[in-house]
């Protein structure tokens, strides 16, 4: 296939460029996968399933997903290989195969990533509401710098991180812009407290 390729990894997760997210790898086409990446550049897609699982036969996922670059990796206590990536940036598939391993390979677009963004002083609530969800986010979140006075990081850890419908993750993913983004993560929690 021309044109940048990855291999992707289907998941019921949203992640965005600069958050990190711990894999369990056991599937044999993954092992496989992430060897083969580690001698290289380390990089491969994530995407929301659609349809299917993440385990079993090829699950048909989101057109939009995340590059990510793997940082660490280690055996588990279990046996199992853990990774720990960070996402980059987010991409298009343009269309994609699937291998005799059911690993699917993708013809991407790479976006631009949004630059760094002042956040509105309205805003602020959100970047605390952030800070007391990632005091128990859980270790992963805790070995990497935050800015929380950047709008783009601040939207994407929310996103990630609250327990928003994975399709309403999935359209905040798609979205440009991170004051819009905020905008819709406002709208989202004031109808979750709104819900008897």
């Amino acid at each position: 296939m021309d044109g940048t390729s990855l291999p992707i990894f289907p998941l019921h997760a949203v992640l965005f460029p600069g958050g990190p997210l711990a894999l369990r790898i056991f599937e044999p086409r993954y092992l496989d996968m992430v060897g083969r990446v580690l001698r290289g550049d380390a990089r491969f897609g994530v995407c929301l399933i659609r349809e299917g699982r993440e385990t079993g036969p090829a699950a048909r996922t989101h057109r939009v997903g995340t590059r990510v670059r793997i940082v660490d990796w280690h055996r588990r206590v279990d046996g199992l290989l853990g990774v720990t990536v960070m996402g980059e940036q987010r991409f298009n598939i343009v269309d994609s195969e699937v291998g005799s391993d059911q690993l699917v390979e993708a013809r991407v677009t790479l976006r631009e990533n949004e630059p760094p963004t002042p956040l509105p002083g309205r805003y602020k609530d959100l970047a605390q509401l952030l800070r007391t969800v990632l005091s128990s986010a859980g270790p992963v979140y805790e070995q990497f710098p935050g800015d929380f006075d950047d709008a783009v990081w601040v939207g994407g850890r929310l996103v990630e991180l609250l327990p928003f419908p994975l399709s309403e993750k999935q359209a905040l993913l798609e979205m440009d812009g991170p004051i819009t983004r905020l905008d819709r993560v406002c709208a989202l929690l004031d109808r979750q407290e709104q819900r008897p």
